[in-house]
């Protein structure tokens, strides 16, 4: 099946700082905060939220397609997607400009604290479904972050053609009004979302807990280590993770548990299984640093999901 996933490419320096924030953050200071960390390490790697689900996708089995923008500095990327079955088409290069960049320092507990630069990202929401994305079929669109003008754009467009599509707005829950996701939320086929930033989609909605569920056919919560949590026709199914081997760096593993969830839905698998799936996807990710580092094909991830569930998964 053809799916076609928008939201942000960027490139990640991923910083570790060895103590905790929460030592270095005075709560009666807030309102004034200046802090600074010194961190013991930094490393460039490949990232963006559309392109780690693209890469853990392709490791699943799928060829995704990314609808996005980048800079002149694309090049060596570009490459990378597709000699790892990714398929590029659709990314366009702003000449003169730079690649997104994403900043993140991470403490000894996993918290962490980022910024964005959005480079040539900003020119998403010249992109259309209708000219950037035709003659082939789309099955599934994916809407995650990205400009936001893109954003509610695409959700525009979805509705209007008919487009079954996933809306991840995550970290740009901040930049969108509450009804432009209230919008986005109504029309989507699923929306994922993490336990904080479902509660800053209720306080930009005005929406309880029931009104959000009941406004997506299905609503997806995940919880770090806790698992995460599916609602679907009135249900509520609780997923647990699955252990990591070892911890090396959480940034990316959001998007790795949605590439597992897709996977999931493409089967026709059932909610508790394609959640296990995301889980497993996702743990995959925690045990590399960098978001597109690890590697597995689809027998090693029936095996492991096997040793990890006791459940034999049928898989395409």
């Amino acid at each position: 099946m053809s799916v076609l996933i928008t939201g942000s490419i960027a490139y990640d320096y991923i910083m570790q700082f060895p103590g905790f924030f929460k030592d270095h953050i005075l709560p009666e200071k807030i309102e004034n905060i200046s802090v600074s960390f010194l961190v013991d390490s930094m490393k460039k790697q490949r990232g963006g939220v559309a392109t780690n689900i693209a890469y853990n996708l392709a490791l699943l089995g799928e060829r995704p397609r990314i609808m996005a923008t980048v800079g002149q500095d694309f090049a060596d990327y570009r490459a990378w997607l597709e000699a790892n079955n990714v398929d590029t088409r659709a990314i366009i290069e702003i000449p003169d400009d730079f690649t997104a960049s994403f900043f993140v320092s991470t403490d000894g507990k996993q918290n962490q604290i980022a910024m964005f630069y959005i480079g040539a990202m900003a020119h998403a929401h010249k992109l259309s479904f209708k000219e950037h994305a035709r003659g082939e079929p789309i099955d599934l669109v994916v809407i995650s972050p990205n400009d936001p003008r893109a954003m509610v754009q695409y959700v525009r467009e979805c509705q209007e053609l008919h487009l079954p599509y996933v809306y991840d707005p995550s970290q740009q829950i901040i930049r969108l009004s509450g009804e432009e996701l209230a919008d986005g939320v109504r029309g989507s086929l699923m929306t994922i979302v993490n336990e904080y930033e479902f509660e800053m989609l209720k306080h930009k909605t005005g929406w309880t807990d029931e009104q959000v569920t009941r406004a997506t056919p299905t609503l997806i919560v995940t919880l770090g280590e806790k698992g995460s949590r599916i609602h679907f026709a009135g249900e509520t199914i609780n997923v647990p993770s699955v252990p990591a081997r070892r911890q090396a760096d959480p940034t990316g593993v959001g998007d790795a548990y949605r590439a597992g969830i897709i996977k999931g839905y493409l089967n026709k698998l059932p909610w508790e299984i394609t959640g296990k799936m995301g889980s497993l996807a996702a743990t995959y990710a925690l045990e590399e640093y960098g978001t597109q580092n690890h590697r597995y094909n689809l027998a090693e991830f029936r095996t492991r999901f096997q040793e990890a569930f006791g459940e034999n998964l049928m898989l395409d």
